[in-house]
């Protein structure tokens, strides 16, 4: 691509800033915005976008089912192509409100950026990810080594996730002073928490059996009376790399420091579930294991609120469509239960489910 376009990137940087501003995108959004974008240029060769025509979104998706993964080596997943396209025509629509652009774009033109029907019921489609059983997670934290510092902090790290339900960023981002034992709640201060939504909540923790609790009350006493951690300093720190006795940079130990994303809280999922033996899951997926725990249960219907507040939902219903699917094999056992039983009660179902199974009936 030729050199950049000096008015686009004034016009795209206003766009940017208006996105962030006015519309409270995060930077992180912000930035795959851009990046869409600026692929789109590339597609033109950077040309004006005042220059607009309709034959530049066509060649922009050709493009981009041409274009290639640079992670996997395959051509990009039609969900991703979708993300991008509905980028790019967000941008135009804003741009075609704006002075020195409405009279060369409309509205109706930002249409062809639009997918094929087909194309969109596949990029929409919801895959179900593989949820890992309580006992899968008891025995990953069961197999879990704890000689050292890291291994003890990577062990604990799983045991929280499955105790908590919080989500990656959250953890990483979570002072030590905010988990309360006593209380055996964990204080999400979205003023250094990185919630959801930077949304402010108090989680307590799920009865999941097995040595959970105890592996992270042991963790805490660790940290606060071996290696003299204080109330301000990370729940889960990073790693420290140096010099080992080899004379070879490797992990050797704990730093006070905090995380800066989620990644390395991922990495230790990925190495502990292939250690003991199972595939991979994320750790949001544990939110989906707490649901199954929960149906396991049998809860009440306040019960089951509590439940779902717990999992940072104010609506019963978030919790129910979003991770309460239930695996192959248990729809299999209930059905067949079902089936046998000659005369079955009516359940007593919580009203903001019943409110969400109207709202699936009518969709």
């Amino acid at each position: 691509m030729k050199k950049a376009h000096p008015k686009n990137e004034r016009i795209k940087r206003k766009y940017l800033q208006w996105l962030e501003t006015a519309k409270g995108m995060t930077p992180a959004t912000a930035d795959q915005v851009a990046a869409a974008i600026s692929a789109f240029e590339k597609s033109t060769n950077g040309k004006d976008f005042a220059a607009f025509h309709i034959e530049q979104p066509q060649k922009f998706q050709r493009d981009l089912r041409a274009a290639i993964n640079a992670k996997t080596g395959k051509p990009l997943a039609k969900s991703t192509i979708r993300s991008r396209l509905m980028a790019v025509k967000a941008f135009f629509k804003w741009l075609a409100d704006q002075q020195g652009y409405k009279s060369r774009i409309s509205h109706s033109d930002c249409e062809y950026f639009n997918v094929t029907a087909n194309d969109r019921r596949i990029a929409t489609a919801r895959r179900e990810r593989p949820v890992p059983s309580v006992e899968q997670l008891h025995h990953v934290i069961a197999t879990a080594p704890h000689g050292t510092a890291i291994q003890k902090r990577d062990r604990a790290l799983i045991a929280f996730t499955l105790l908590t339900g919080m989500r990656d960023a959250a953890i990483a981002s979570l002072p030590l002073g905010k988990v309360n034992l006593g209380r055996r709640e964990v204080f999400q201060d979205a003023r250094l928490v990185k919630t959801k939504n930077a949304k402010t909540m108090t989680t307590y923790f799920f009865p999941v059996g097995g040595d959970a609790e105890a592996i992270v009350v042991e963790w805490v006493k660790f940290l606060r009376e071996e290696l003299l951690f204080a109330d301000t300093d990370p729940l889960f720190p990073k790693t420290e790399i140096g010099l080992n006795g080899d004379g070879v940079f490797a992990p050797i130990g704990l730093m006070r420091d905090y995380w800066s994303d989620a990644a390395g809280i991922r990495r230790i999922f990925r190495e502990r579930f292939e250690a003991a033996g199972l595939p991979y899951v994320n750790p949001h997926s544990l939110r989906k294991t707490l649901m199954q725990i929960a149906f396991r249960l049998k809860l009440d219907p306040e019960a089951l609120k509590a439940w779902s507040q717990n999992l940072g939902h104010e609506d019963l219903a978030t919790s129910m469509n979003s991770y309460a699917k239930l695996p192959d094999h248990r729809t299999s056992e209930i059905m067949e239960r079902l089936a046998g039983d000659a005369e079955p009660s009516a359940p007593d179902v919580p009203p903001e489910v019943l409110d969400w199974l109207k709202r699936q009936t009518r969709r």
